[in-house]
């Protein structure tokens, strides 16, 4: 066998237990060797080797197979890795081997690019409902996403069993947006609003500040 899967699902406690001592940076470049793997499969490549991977997704070997051997061990030596076979258990270490639900809080010229974007989809995310302090403001081209006023929110969350959301809000509106957010349940945050958020340790924020981004990049074009 090329391949040796994860022997069993940990229960909603233990897996917690073992995501405390997996290095966030490890989890993050599990979606990178994934998508190296879909264009791998794309492509026809049925076996590919830890070299071979690790340089499509601008990693060393080592680091590529320290970070899947927090959870389990693939591949055999001299044949590599099975790539269909790997790919799906990214799918089901990552949780995107079914369509998640996503909202989007803040629907302005950030949030409704956000909308437009067909990648969410495709990658397992599927946002089910934007919301926005003024629902009745125009916004030509909008999808066919149902769109709610933030008072519905905490129902909305609820009655769904949301657990991610995309912020695209003014960072005045951030904070108490997120509490909101929290109350109701949500465990997973990607966050556009360029501040830094105040949030229990049980909810995880992932960063996005685009000015950031561009500063840091225009350090290298001196």
């Amino acid at each position: 066998m090329i391949l040796h899967p994860v022997k069993e699902e940990p229960s909603a406690a233990g897996r917690g237990d073992r995501e405390e001592s997996i290095p966030r940076k490890s989890i993050y470049r599990l979606s990178i060797y994934h998508r190296c793997l879909q264009r791998l499969r794309e492509n026809g490549v049925e076996t590919v080797s830890s070299e071979a991977l690790a340089r499509a997704a601008g990693v060393k070997p080592p680091q590529l197979r320290k970070d899947l051997a927090y959870f389990g061990q693939f591949g055999t030596r001299g044949l590599g890795y099975n790539v269909i076979q790997l790919a799906g258990i990214l799918n089901d270490v990552l949780g995107t081997n079914r369509l998640q639900p996503v909202i989007l809080v803040g629907v302005g010229n950030l949030g409704t690019a956000l909308l437009r974007y067909g990648g969410f989809n495709k990658e397992g995310f599927e946002i089910i409902a934007a919301f926005d302090a003024d629902v009745d403001r125009p916004r030509p081209g909008l999808p066919p996403v149902p769109l709610k006023p933030i008072t519905e929110l905490a129902r909305f969350i609820h009655d769904h069993q949301v657990k991610m959301a995309i912020l695209a809000v003014p960072a005045a509106a951030a904070q108490q947006v997120v509490n909101d957010l929290v109350a109701a349940g949500l465990q997973a945050i990607l966050n556009f609003s360029p501040t830094i958020l105040d949030t229990p340790e049980h909810v995880v924020v992932s960063n996005v500040d685009l000015a950031v981004e561009l500063e840091n990049l225009s350090y290298f074009i001196r």
